[in-house]
């Protein structure tokens, strides 16, 4: 998997991309700046206090600071109204000292919800002995801008350390970011020494954080290394058979769409399924408006259908602006789940969309095979966002 500068990425796979030695070098250098400086303490600016001169050991100079402040205004950035939840607008005070684990985050990406078991696990474990874990929510989506959604989304996740919201994305620019996940550590004396891209390595990631606390405290942190088993949506995925990749429904990024004619965009329009559905290929059936974000059926019930191979599919949803609640139903292979059913639908697939989130809809329970999701929305103004896999 490649990291593309111009476009944000959902990584499933562990992608470490620095060793725990500090970087090198004047663009390394510049970008720990960025990291540090812009995304995590701009408050440092904010009341008229800089990094040079506050420690002759750490990694700062007029020559490299120029630049990374050049990316972004810190002011506008971090401490122009930007909203913490969880927690007052931490300070550079809060955070001399200390180790740092940034994660970069969004609450519909799968993606996303698998690690939260060990970063709160992390957070907590390790929250008297100098860590302080901060999660930076950059939406991908426009439901995910909305403060209420996140709030509600952070409680039922069972989040409690601080979260950043960065719906402008200046943090993410300020980071040079490009995916979701990715996990940023920081030593106590402000230096990136470590950054994980995507899922798993969470042994490693453990042992990044004792080594970096071990330091700091001058005193060797060995605790056992967590395992931590995942329920619901926030299981580990069957990396081995999952042979579907994220697939968008907004025509600005859908892919694989299968039918008898092609997707209209932005106008009301009928769809037939096709006669046959491919591998990793999706269709409509009904009245659909088809937008760049998403898909919103405006018939009084209509079908999208996706043939996958993974033991689990999940579908990003969100009810009308209106709030009215829709009731959907989901076949595989044109029967009911059964055993089959996801977390958010029961044996004979029935469900409620009433929040703008993921849906787990299937986890197959015998062996994994290629099938047929259908998922029929019994109300008109569902909004169809984004299929994943695990």
């Amino acid at each position: 998997m490649y990291i593309l500068a111009t476009e944000r990425v959902h990584f499933s796979q562990e992608a470490a991309v620095s060793a725990t030695s500090p970087f090198r070098g004047r663009a390394l250098r510049a970008l720990l700046i960025a990291a540090f400086v812009i995304g995590i303490a701009a408050n440092w600016f904010t009341y008229g206090r800089g990094f040079a001169g506050d420690d002759p050991e750490l990694p700062w100079d007029a020559a490299i600071l120029a630049p990374a402040l050049a990316m972004s205004n810190p002011q506008r950035a971090l401490a122009g109204g930007r909203e913490w939840l969880n927690t007052p607008p931490l300070r550079a005070e809060d955070l001399r000292g200390k180790v740092v684990l940034v994660n970069f985050w969004t609450y519909s990406c799968i993606n996303s919800l698998r690690p939260l078991r060990y970063i709160r696990a992390w957070a907590e474990k390790y929250r008297d002995r100098g860590l302080i874990v901060i999660g930076v929510h950059t939406p991908e989506f426009g439901f995910e801008k909305d403060l209420g959604n996140v709030r509600r989304a952070v409680a039922a996740q069972g989040v409690s350390y601080p979260v950043l919201l960065d719906s402008d994305e200046a943090i993410w620019r300020a980071f040079g970011n490009s995916a979701w996940p990715t996990f940023y550590f920081i030593d106590a004396d402000g230096r990136l020494r470590h950054q994980v891209v995507g899922e798993e390595g969470y042994d490693q990631s453990e042992r990044v954080i004792q080594k970096l606390l071990s330091e700091a405290r001058r005193e060797p942190i060995t605790d056992p290394i967590l395992t931590i088993p995942g329920d619901g949506p926030q299981a580990a995925p069957d990396w081995p058979e999952v042979g579907s990749e994220e697939t968008y429904v907004g025509y600005a990024k859908a892919s694989g769409f299968a039918g008898p004619g092609s997707l209209v965009r932005d106008g009301v329009a009928r769809y037939d399924p096709p006669a046959r559905l491919p591998l990793n290929h999706w269709s409509l059936a009904g009245q659909w408006t088809l937008g760049g974000e998403f898909a919103t059926l405006t018939g009084t019930s209509g079908t999208i259908a996706y043939r996958f191979h993974a033991r689990d599919l999940n579908l990003v949803l969100a009810p009308p602006a209106d709030g009215r609640s829709i009731r959907f139903r989901v076949r595989i292979d044109g029967s009911d789940p059964g055993a089959g059913h996801g977390f958010d639908t029961d044996a004979q697939g029935f469900g409620i969309l009433d929040q703008p989130r993921m849906y787990q809809l299937v986890r197959q329970s015998g062996p994994v095979a290629d099938r047929t999701f259908e998922i029929e929305f019994l109300d008109r103004g569902a909004r169809v966002y984004a299929f994943t896999f695990g």
